[in-house]
């Protein structure tokens, strides 16, 4: 989630959503470390209209699936299943596609941090999240990964300096996020570590887009075999973690079991190469709106499959985040040469010009700023 994802890669990137390196706003270009040049265009055979709503809605649903996962699985083995079932799709594409794995022990070390912080933390966060908060709770927090990836940015990015509209975009959102929680009512009857947890989450995105953006870019390897070894690697410690914690499940509840595996195979899998095909057709601004549909999403899911319940407050709220997420992202236009882009990783699910995603997850051969702007190249959602 998101995603994503998202800049790094659903992220998470999108994940999403932001999720990874992807091919996320921007004008499309070559997979990083693929040669680029004048070429005929390939027309996918379904609209991309239908590829944006299909993508919107399994990041939407994606919070779903792990609510419905969690009733019959421990949120690390509904992680390591989402995990299995997303790796096993991209694997599929980089055999149709004869893509070869990173050959340098460097980049399989760096791909290791971007697993963790970009797949494996923020989506067994999620989890354990929901144990406790109801899914469209969780879908909303997902959506705050481009405002943490703008005050990150702000820090540990020399290159990004703020300015008033940036500023009063995180502050727009941060009150947004205080509005969702109830803030004038002392928080009352609000899980406090499950929503911990889920904001966590949603922190661990952008962190993760950093890390991808100091130290794999021009890795020399392709979007999506960095993003197929990033879920491997993530896959790997959640099979080390998992049994640490957990003991082995006592059947395999069959909606529990679907919801996992579409998890994983749509929300983490598909979803990459859906927001990959996006980016590439229509460029990274208009394919990084989906964004914007998935708190929506998730809440009416939410609300119309689990009989969940909504305040005034968390619509209202989540509409701030947006808002403020979106000034966050937008500039000035300036006759200047636009930075250089810079390929970044998630599974990213998460989020609207932002690396993200979920979500996350990050992951697209796009490029994006780390403030969750987007660069040339583009940037795509936090996959959840």
């Amino acid at each position: 989630m998101s995603a994503l994802p998202a800049p790094p890669t659903p992220s998470a990137t999108a994940g999403p959503p932001e999720p990874t390196a992807r091919p996320a706003p921007g004008a499309a270009t070559a997979p990083s470390g693929s040669p680029t040049g004048p070429g005929p265009v390939r027309r996918a055979a379904l609209d991309w209209r239908l590829r944006f709503v299909g993508l919107s809605l399994i990041w939407g649903f994606s919070f779903l699936l792990i609510k419905v996962g969690t009733h019959g699985y421990a949120p690390f083995q509904v992680t390591l299943g989402r995990l299995l079932s997303g790796t096993a799709v991209l694997a599929v594409a980089m055999v149709v596609k004869r893509e070869r794995l990173p050959r340098t022990a460097r980049t399989w070390g760096h791909l290791s941090v971007a697993a963790f912080f970009l797949n494996a933390l923020p989506f067994s966060l999620f989890a354990y999240a929901e144990l406790t908060i109801p899914s469209t709770l969780a879908g909303i927090c997902n959506a705050t990964s481009p405002l943490w990836g703008m005050a990150l940015s702000l820090v540990a990015l020399s290159e990004d300096r703020p300015t008033r509209r940036r500023v009063a975009g995180l502050g727009l959102g941060f009150l947004g996020v205080l509005t969702v929680l109830g803030a004038w009512q002392g928080f009352s009857g609000l899980d406090f570590t499950g929503t911990a947890m889920a904001l966590l989450a949603s922190l661990s995105y952008p962190v993760g887009w950093i890390y991808v953006r100091r130290m794999l870019a021009g890795s020399g390897s392709s979007t999506l075999a960095l993003t197929g070894s990033q879920l491997f690697l993530g896959t790997v410690q959640l099979a080390l973690v998992t049994p640490l914690f957990t003991s082995a499940p006592a059947g395999f509840p069959l909606v529990p079991t679907l919801a996992v595996i579409a998890l994983g195979a749509l929300g983490t899998g598909l979803a990459v190469l859906l927001q990959y095909g996006l980016v590439t057709e229509v460029g990274p601004t208009t394919a990084q709106m989906v964004t914007y549909f998935i708190p929506v999403i998730a809440a009416a899911a939410g609300v119309t499959v689990l009989g969940e319940q909504l305040g005034w407050n968390t619509p209202a709220g989540a509409l701030v985040v947006l808002a403020g997420a979106a000034l966050t992202q937008s500039r000035p236009r300036t006759a200047g040469a636009a930075a250089p882009p810079t390929p970044a990783l998630v599974h990213r699910p998460a989020l609207s010009g932002n690396p993200r995603r979920p979500h996350g997850v990050g992951q697209f051969d796009a490029t994006v700023r780390l403030d969750g702007s987007a660069t040339r190249r583009g940037a795509d959602p936090a996959q959840p």
